[in-house]
């Protein structure tokens, strides 16, 4: 069996399973473990899976499975990647206060010997300046009291961000999914929120 996963907004959530009927066959929905899977004719799955951890406990329905999604009323977004940053604060699927920004942190070299020694010295010395720019941003936007907090971009660049001490209370209210963003700009924060509001499907078919 061979499984990917897609992202679908919840407004197309009844439509999307409609059209996994067409193409796979009568499929037998049910609402198991707080999500709603479905299983085809022709041996093809799907699991969907609510944003931000929420269980689902309705009946098997992709309309009311989609109806019952929420966005938090206080949540956050915070992608790092060596090169830059992008935080969010937001209510609902507003965002209220964000901030984008980039970091000059050199790439590799092919030099050797004292050459690479102070070379890895400096890029070091500047990733650690942009984690802590980041951090400086992340404790002025993520003020409030967070209920749920999307992360992105490098999994090490974030967790250097997180062993700030004014943010590890931010670590009890990290949710799925993790968002593989390139170097955070405007558009990729945005485009982050509507991922991070969006149901997670993972469709499985037979090899």
């Amino acid at each position: 069996m061979t499984g990917r996963e897609v992202l679908v907004a919840p407004a197309r959530m009844e439509r999307w399973v409609q059209n996994f009927v067409v193409r796979h066959g009568e499929t037998e929905l049910a609402a198991v473990d707080g999500h709603l899977t479905g299983r085809a004719e022709d041996g093809s799955s799907f699991e969907a899976r609510l944003p931000f951890a929420t269980s689902y406990d309705g009946p098997a329905d992709a309309a009311a499975f989609a109806a019952s999604y929420r966005a938090p009323a206080r949540w956050g977004v915070l992608l790092v990647r060596k090169g830059g940053f992008a935080i969010a604060r937001l209510r609902g699927e507003e965002i209220v206060e964000s901030k984008v920004g980039q970091r000059h942190v050199q790439g590799r070299t092919k030099a050797g010997g004292q050459s690479q020694q102070r070379f890895s010295r400096r890029r070091d010395n500047q990733a650690r300046a942009a984690y802590e720019a980041a951090a400086g941003h992340a404790e002025r936007i993520l003020t409030e009291t967070l209920t749920a907090l999307v992360c992105g971009g490098d999994r090490t660049a974030v967790e250097q961000v997180l062993q700030d001490p004014r943010l590890r209370h931010l670590t009890e209210v990290r949710v799925d999914p993790w968002l593989p963003v390139p170097d955070p700009r405007r558009g990729i924060l945005e485009q982050a929120v509507v991922d991070a509001c969006s149901i997670a499907v993972t469709v499985t078919d037979p090899d």
